[in-house]
């Protein structure tokens, strides 16, 4: 191998140079190879490779090397020759002890990271799967909570829903039986046709009417119930003149509706006549009043009394009886993966200067075996401790490194 010391000297020169370039002059040939090794090749992946797991053990290589043969000049100058020698050997151990912890922390690092990401990995599949899941049952579960709201004592809803479409549905049909009488009234009374509002505006009437008439209905049993013999005959009363009104302006309007049919089934020998019509008006009053109160009218009507009156709903046995128990509060199916994510995030932050540390300390351990080759060539001494156990020692390390003051070694110390 040529020596490239000798091109810098004149040709008289060079088998001195040569003889005491010796040590060091195949080393910039050994660089080149060791560099063309790492960057010379047909994949890219087969370079980063390399450059990841080799390039920092090969400068600490190079630096050792130029650092070992550099120290042979100083030898018959130095003091202290066979501890100076002992050092550099501890340092060449202290050199490939870095390199094995440079490799192990680099695949602990690795595997490591690995991990986290397969936590992370688990923790949104686990989420994913959770929120299929809750999508998956959240029908039966809307349908299980109805049952039970619907079973467990309260506000009778289904009642009062049922009244109301009941009233509504009253409300329609009388409307649309009304409605000509209505027209044909308001023409005598105004000289003009009906107006196109006439059917809304009777609608909403006959529709509070109703209500109304089951009102006056629990307002009677309630009287009687509670014995208020002084308020019952008036409520009474007030019920007559409810039915009455009912029968002789919604009901007798049906009955005449159905007179021609039954005119036409007796062959004309009973025609309906004011008393018939009006007892037959009542009896379906009494009918349709009955069925309907016992069915719905009597769970319904206190809580359409209770929303008018913005009162609470109290059973008469108590207010516990119908108010019930409390149901469970049940936990939102998103807050058991959020918890299990808010710990995983607090263990990764947690474990982010670990991370840091594993990441730093191989390439440290790489550097400071070079740096202790040039501490031993420069002062005769090692100055870092390898291996590392802690980020935190080598930074302080480094705050005594930047304090010490180097003095001359005295002689035969």
């Amino acid at each position: 191998m040529s020596n490239p010391f000798t091109k810098l000297v004149p040709e008289q020169w060079k088998e001195l140079v040569e003889v005491l370039t010796a040590p060091v002059s195949w080393i910039p040939g050994m660089q080149r190879d060791i560099l063309a090794f790492l960057l010379d090749s047909s994949a890219g992946w087969i370079v980063g490779i390399y450059w990841v797991l080799l390039l920092f053990p090969a400068l600490l290589w190079i630096s050792a090397v130029w650092c070992t043969q550099l120290s042979l000049y100083t030898l018959p100058f130095r003091s202290g020759r066979l501890e100076f020698t002992k050092k550099m050997l501890l340092a060449w151990w202290d050199s490939a002890l870095a390199v094995w912890m440079f490799w192990v922390g680099l695949g602990r690092f690795f595997v490591v990271v690995a991990g986290w990401v397969i936590t992370l990995a688990q923790l949104a599949l686990k989420l994913v799967m959770e929120t299929g899941r809750q999508l998956v049952a959240l029908p039966f579960k809307v349908t299980g909570d109805m049952t039970r709201s619907y079973f467990t004592p309260g506000v009778p809803w289904i009642a009062f829903l049922m009244l109301m479409f009941w009233s509504l549905l009253e409300a329609v049909i009388f409307s649309y039986v009304l409605l000509p009488t209505i027209s044909e009234v308001l023409s005598g009374l105004v000289g003009v046709e009906s107006h196109r509002f006439t059917a809304p505006f009777l609608f909403v009437f006959l529709f509070f009417l109703i209500l109304g008439s089951y009102a006056c209905v629990q307002a009677l049993i309630d009287t009687a119930k509670n014995r208020e013999y002084k308020f019952l005959i008036q409520m009474v009363l007030v019920e007559v003149f409810v039915m009455f009104f009912e029968v002789m302006f919604l009901y007798r309007e049906l009955v005449d509706a159905i007179s021609p049919w039954i005119a036409q089934h007796t062959q004309e020998t009973f025609k309906m006549g004011i008393i018939s019509t009006l007892f037959l008006a009542v009896f379906a009053w009494m009918g349709v009043r009955g069925m309907t109160w016992f069915l719905f009218g009597q769970y319904g009507t206190p809580p359409l009394l209770a929303f008018i009156s913005r009162r609470p709903l109290v059973h008469p046995e108590g207010d516990g009886a119908m108010r019930g128990a409390a149901p469970a509060e049940t936990p939102r199916w998103w807050r058991a993966p959020l918890e299990d994510f808010k710990r995983e995030a607090d263990w990764l932050h947690a474990k982010s200067n670990e991370l840091m540390e594993y990441l730093t300390l191989p390439f440290l351990h790489v550097v400071a075996a070079s740096l202790n080759f040039a501490m031993i060539l420069v002062t005769s001494r090692p100055f870092f401790s390898i291996p590392f156990k802690s980020l935190k020692e080598v930074l302080e390390t480094r705050e005594s490194l930047t304090a010490v003051h180097l003095q001359p070694k005295k002689a035969g110390s």
